[in-house]
């Protein structure tokens, strides 16, 4: 003889609904991440840098930005670039975007995955790390921006 079990009730049917939603909601935004990621990029343009990584993307006015001590450097090489801290952002290996600790004690923004980093300095209290393929011509191209 078989019986059916009482079904659940309408509050358990609704909690397991809301996080089949919240993990597609997840698993979306974790594609959304990784294309980004692989998307990312910076522009200059309108005296402004606009830096395109996913969720902390900004524009950043070229005369907020320290072009004298901007430099493109190897995060291997110098110690006071060397990030200490994630304290919010994306952290993976080979690739880091969002505020970070650096070793100087700076607060930084980073879009970081290999190879030379640009560093530039802020009048708005951090600095930025970006991976580019070029950085000694985006220096160079930031530069005669805001010298023009």
């Amino acid at each position: 003889m078989e019986f059916e079990l009482t079904p659940p009730s309408s509050g358990t049917l609704a909690v397991l609904g809301l996080i089949a939603t919240l993990l597609v909601v997840t698993a979306t935004l974790f594609v959304w991440i990784t294309w980004s990621a692989s998307h990312s990029s910076i522009s200059i343009r309108d005296r402004s840098l606009k830096i395109d990584i996913p969720v902390y993307g900004r524009t950043i006015p070229i005369a907020n930005l320290d072009l004298a001590g901007a430099q493109v450097l190897s995060l291997d090489e110098s110690s006071d670039v060397r990030t200490v801290m994630r304290t919010n952002g994306i952290g993976l290996p080979g690739y880091a975007a969002g505020w970070f600790k650096l070793a100087s004690g700076r607060k930084a923004l980073l879009g970081v995955t290999s190879g030379p980093v640009l560093y530039i300095p802020t009048s708005e209290g951090y600095s930025v790390l970006l991976s580019v393929k070029h950085p000694d011509v985006a220096l160079q191209k930031l530069r005669s921006v805001a010298g023009a």
